[in-house]
């Protein structure tokens, strides 16, 4: 009778374990089309981004070239627009010229020693493409933020410079038009593409 007893207890506990067990269930919205259940399941949005086929070499080399130089330029790019907000906010709450040229003095000799080297290190091409991404990731041209924080006379006068070394620092930037592969570069570098 213990047998008895000890087996049947082991069958009651053992089917209330096969009942207890939980079933994780995902609920989605479903819609009923020709008399078929089908799931709608929204999903995360994906970019996919590339280049026109490429047929000759030399072309093949210049687009190779474009993105090794814009990965080498972007994260300056990407650091000038952070620093810009970043001063932006700290100048909001000065109340007098004196203290902001001050302080953009201080800046700038801080950026100097910090980056000068590197930037002085960059090719020609690097450069201008460097003035496009600064452009992009302010929403000012590198003329327009000179202006703005060194005032008109030195915006002019390193306008005249750049102009003479074939730059122009009122360049925009045009991601639809001409910039659009420089675009398309930056957009894989962002997502982990390049």
């Amino acid at each position: 009778m213990k047998k008895f007893i000890c087996i049947l207890s082991f069958l009651i506990i053992a089917s209330n374990q096969g009942f207890s067990q939980e079933n994780d269930r995902i609920v989605v919205f479903a819609r009923i089309i020709d008399g078929d259940t089908v799931p709608i399941i929204k999903l995360p949005e994906i970019n996919v981004y590339s280049f026109k086929i490429i047929k000759s070499k030399r072309k093949a080399r210049k687009l190779s070239r474009l993105i090794k130089n814009v990965k080498k330029v972007y994260p300056y790019a990407k650091l000038a627009g952070i620093k810009l907000q970043e001063y932006n906010e700290i100048f909001l709450t000065m109340s007098s010229e004196k203290e902001k040229r001050k302080l953009i003095r201080q800046v700038e000799k801080e950026l100097k020693d910090e980056f000068g080297d590197d930037l002085r290190s960059l090719t020609f091409s690097q450069g201008k493409i460097l003035i496009k991404l600064i452009d992009r990731e302010t929403g000012n041209s590198s003329f327009e933020l000179v202006q703005e924080l060194r005032g008109k006379f030195i915006a002019f006068f390193w306008q005249t410079f750049a102009k003479i070394f074939g730059y122009n620092l009122k360049t925009k930037y045009d991601p639809e038009g001409e910039d659009k592969n420089i675009e398309i570069i930056v957009l894989m570098i962002e997502n982990g593409s390049i």
